[in-house]
Parts: structure tokens; sequence; C-alpha cells
């Protein structure tokens, strides 16, 4: 396991960078699934473009005005954090040797932080002053849903960010009510439908305020969203974030097959979880002490797998609503199934005693069948774009 890229380079290629140790490994997998997302979205909203599915939006913006205290602001900010957290972790003793808490601190280098608030704000200033006109004009442009699929990245980390977060707490209570404020800062406990329910609310509700059709923007996103899933659930696997399975039941029956496929103890897993491995020293120095199920792998594949389904189905799919129904259709069997042998929390007071996944992936199921009967009724194209 690798808890951040230091840990990478080190075992790969005898290499000891230590300002690696700020880049976490799931966070690392995490800003390439929004990278796979973003771009295979901004080439679905393209093609719907292209077929006149999908139309542009006219909207006023100011051209030539010096820079807004607004603007200097938010870059002095933005300066300010590089400087004092970023930079500074390279200054202050002992930062490196454990960044999550550095970060989570109050720690950090004042003087550096000031001057790339300076820089940053006087860089703005700089860039807003080469463009500025004697007199500000207003320019009327077009926006297409495809430009704004940056927009929807940034609302999905920060809305993702927070379901999940909530979604996480509500399933872990006891935790919660024993530690609420590490519970809300923690890095871990990240729950993905709470993400996803949170950030999709969020991003339809933008979508309709900036008159983009709901239902195509769904159809384009189902394909993104299956390749970020599988992008990301690599991040927890290298990590050894806790997503990991039930203890298997023995041997491997499968000669054909490699043993960490079917049992693994995920040393040197972040969350420091199980026994010491002999001979290791510093952080990062235990194994679970019986090997279980690496469940993150299976999702890694099937949803690969299912991402390439729906990526080959897609231009076949024609009528508005079926690709969104079957993204729930198979996310919600994808995620059912491997909650038989996940290791997660159970609703002991319902019935079955399901786990919060479950539900809500039965949930999807039972909406994306819905979803796709009403497509086939083409209930969905007669709305515009």
């Amino acid at each position: 396991m690798y808890p951040n890229l230091y840990y990478v380079f080190q075992d790969l290629f005898g290499l000891e960078i230590s300002a690696l140790k700020l880049i976490n490994s799931f966070g690392f997998f995490v800003a390439l699934a929004f990278i796979a997302g973003a771009w295979i979205l901004t080439m679905e909203l393209r093609r719907k473009e292209a077929a006149g599915l999908m139309t542009y939006t006219e909207e006023k913006i100011l051209v030539g005005a010096p820079a807004s205290i607004q603007d200097l602001l938010v870059n002095a900010l933005m300066g300010f954090l590089l400087g004092y957290k970023i930079i500074g972790a390279f200054t202050v003793p002992d930062a490196l040797d454990d960044p999550q808490s550095f970060i989570l601190s109050s720690k950090g280098n004042m003087p550096i932080g000031i001057l790339m608030a300076l820089f940053f704000a006087g860089l703005k200033w700089w860039e807003k002053n080469k463009q500025k006109l004697a007199k500000p004009e207003e320019r009327i442009i077009r926006i297409w849903p495809h430009d704004r699929v940056g927009d929807m990245v940034i609302y999905a980390a920060l809305f993702g960010f927070l379901g999940a977060k909530i979604f996480h707490n509500l399933e872990n209570w006891n935790e919660f009510t024993a530690d609420p404020i590490g519970s809300l800062i923690a890095f871990s406990g990240l729950t993905f439908y709470g993400g996803l329910i949170t950030a999709g609310f969020f991003i339809a509700w933008q979508a309709h305020k900036q008159k983009i059709g709901i239902i195509h923007l769904a159809d384009a996103i189902a394909p993104a969203l299956m390749l970020a899933y599988a992008v990301g659930r690599v991040g927890c696997h290298i990590a050894g974030d806790g997503d990991w399975g039930i203890a298997h039941p023995g041997a491997n029956p499968y000669s054909w097959l490699p043993d960490h496929l079917w049992s693994y103890t995920y040393p040197h897993n972040v969350l420091g979880e199980g026994v010491p491995i002999a001979g290791c020293t510093g952080p990062f120095c235990n194994q679970l002490p019986v090997p279980v199920y690496p469940t993150p792998l299976y999702e890694v594949i099937a949803c690969t797998v299912i991402f390439g389904v729906l990526f080959a189905v897609r231009k076949k799919l024609r009528l508005p609503g079926q690709m969104a129904g079957l993204y729930l259709i198979f996310n919600g069997l994808e995620r059912f199934s491997i909650e038989k042998i996940r290791v997660n929390t159970k609703y002991a007071g319902l019935p079955f005693q399901p786990t919060q996944a479950e539900l809500i992936s039965f949930g999807l199921i039972v909406f994306g069948a819905v979803l796709m009967y009403l497509a086939s009724q083409n209930r969905f194209s007669k709305k515009p774009a």
C-alpha cells in the first residue's frame, strides 16, 4: 500500500522526495477521477450539441474593467493559503512527517503566506490592467453546456465532499457523536452515494437555472460518472482507506487467480489499522491481522467494464433518459452485490439488517427502471433541451 506518493517513488524508483508526502494517494486518484470524468462529459456534451439536442445561452459580460476588490481579495487568499500551508510545509520542522495533521493545524509560515498573498493579488491586478479599456463595455457571449463543465466539476467536488461526509456520519452516528469535530474534518470517512446524491441535486438545480436540458445532461454524465468511480476506487485500494471486504473464507480456490486478488492484508494502509508489521519503523506500519476480500479492486474491474458497456451503447440509445436509467441500474446492481462481502455498518433495527448503500442502491435500481420505462414511452423527447 502507498499512503502517499512519497512511498510510490521510494518503492518503484528508489527516490525519496519529501514533498510528495503532501500528496495522498487517495486524493491523487480522486483528482484523476474528476479529470477523467470531465473529459468524458465534455466529449458527450459536444456530441449532443452537434446533434441539436442541447443549445447555447447568451450572457452579458463586462470587458475592460479593472480588477475589483473581490478579485484582489480572492487571489490574495489563494496566495496566502499556498504560502502559509504548502510552501510553509517545507519550512516548519516535522511538518512533512505528518502532513495531514499539519494541514488541519494552525501551523504555517506567516511571512511567506503574506508575500504570496501580495504576489497573487498583484498578478491579478496586472492581468486586469493589461485588458483595461478607457471605457468598460458590455458584450454578449454564447455559452454552450460544455463550457460549463469546469463549474460542474467544482460543484461536484464541493457538494460531493459535503454530502459524502454527511451520509458517512449518518451511517456511523455513534462515532460522530463521540467526536463531532474530528469526524467532520477528517480526510477519511466518505460515502460515495452521499456525494452522488448531494452533488447531483445541486448540479441539476444549476442546470435548470442555466437552461440546460437536465435529462440530456444526465445521459451525458452517466458514462463519465462510472469512469470517475472506477478511477477513484483505484485510490481506495492503493491507499488502503478502509473500503475493504470481510475476511475471506479460506485458501484461494482458483489456481489461476493470484492470491492478492482473493485475499489481502492491506499492509501500510493509510488508516494504520491492524497489527504492527515486523521490522517496519515510522508511520503506516500496520496490516490487517486476517486477510480480507480486496473489494475496491473488484469495483475497479466491474465499473471499468460497465463504463465500457455504457460508452459502447451511448449512440444506440437515442431516447432521452435511457442512458441515465441504464447507468442507475448498473450502478445499483454493482454496489448492491459488492455490499455482500464488504465491511460496512448495518441498520440492525430494520428487517434484513441492510447497509445504507444497499438501501440506496436498491432505490437507484428501481428509479433507473422507472426512468427507462418513461424513456421508452418517449416522455422526455418533447421537452426542449
